[in-house]
């Protein structure tokens, strides 16, 4: 049997939940080294260790959503997932990522070895220990078979000019996420935007303990992130790899200083296009399926809004990727699931 061409996604940060406590548990058996070396660089931090939060008896929001650990433990999940893929069955095409993803991507492509990639993501994952920048509030823009709804879209829009147009108020588009919007804002605008757009069932809400990521907002993070983070760490991918405005980083032409100042300078200030990453991943490598890492299935539903808004292989509504699902040869892999 040929081998099966896939995009492989990272996951974001809220992909860990009280569902997936206990998740590397039972899947980290295959980065046993890495982790004990995460865990030993935490313990001498003064930081609960993934495996003491992974094996809590309960989730507690306030601990396992905290930047300093949400980020590191979903970057331990994903990365043994993508060890568990079947490399037989499976040739991976590209691999790319939503918002922290990225930083996940940038291991399994090989531009970071997986204890930098652990270093690099600790630290973006801490800045904001001292007090949030901003918040980030999610809102969907499709009908209810995922089909793009403008004027929702455009009401969207309308809101987030008209409070930014009024003093000390910001919001900016932060992720373009399938069928939903993240918006990023300073916390004058949050309560605002939360008042004025239209509720649809749990929407807007605001994400918990999430900072107005992907925004100007953040500009003071980025140039901490410079000066603590060193290009060294860098180096050329040895498997294609999609940042967040859809650029493709090829193998052996890729300039490593290049990737770091896109990590650390437009991705952290700038919109992240999760849809247009997901985009060229499948047109551009002619994927054939799809491996979404775990924690969790939190990008499942964005995934296959894109897929109907490209109306990929005869996926024109939520009812026919919900049937794709259901065969024997599903389009997306959901290893979380």
């Amino acid at each position: 049997m040929s081998q099966r061409r896939t995009l492989v996604v990272a996951p974001g940060r809220g992909s860990y939940t009280k569902d997936t406590l206990g998740y590397l548990q039972k899947h980290g058996s295959g980065i046993r080294q890495w982790l004990e070396a995460m865990d030993s660089e935490r313990r001498a931090a003064g930081l609960p260790t993934l495996t003491e939060l992974d094996s809590a008896e309960t989730f507690k929001t306030q601990v396992h959503t905290k930047g300093e650990h949400a980020s590191s433990l979903i970057y331990a999940c994903a990365l043994a997932d993508f060890h568990r893929i079947n490399c037989e069955d499976y040739e991976i095409s590209a691999v790319t990522g939503n918002s922290m993803g990225w930083y996940i991507a940038l291991v399994l492509a090989g531009v970071l070895d997986p204890m930098d990639g652990y270093r690099l993501i600790q630290v973006m994952g801490s800045m904001m220990t001292s007090g949030l920048i901003g918040g980030q509030i999610i809102y969907p823009v499709v009908d209810e078979q995922w089909k793009v709804d403008f004027q929702k879209l455009k009401s969207l829009r309308q809101a987030m000019k008209e409070i930014s147009s009024c003093e000390g108020m910001e919001a900016h588009l932060s992720i373009e996420l399938g069928g939903y919007v993240v918006v990023g804002a300073n916390k004058k605008a949050l309560p605002e935007l939360l008042k004025v757009l239209p509720k649809e069932g749990d929407f807007p809400f605001q994400l918990i303990n999430h900072g107005a990521f992907h925004t100007p907002l953040l500009q003071s993070v980025s140039e901490r992130a410079f000066l603590e983070l060193s290009p060294d760490m860098f180096h050329s991918p040895k498997i294609p790899l999609i940042d967040g405005r859809g650029r493709i980083w090829q193998p052996r032409s890729s300039d490593p200083k290049d990737i770091y100042r896109y990590t650390l300078g437009h991705q952290v200030v700038k919109p992240y296009h999760f849809t247009r990453c997901v985009e060229v991943g499948l047109k551009e490598f002619a994927s054939e399926s799809i491996h979404l890492l775990g924690p969790g299935n939190s990008l499942g539903g964005s995934i296959g809004q894109i897929l109907v808004q490209l109306n990929w292989n005869g996926i024109v509504s939520k009812a026919s990727f919900s049937e794709i699902q259901k065969s024997n040869q599903p389009f997306l892999i959901s290893m979380g699931i």
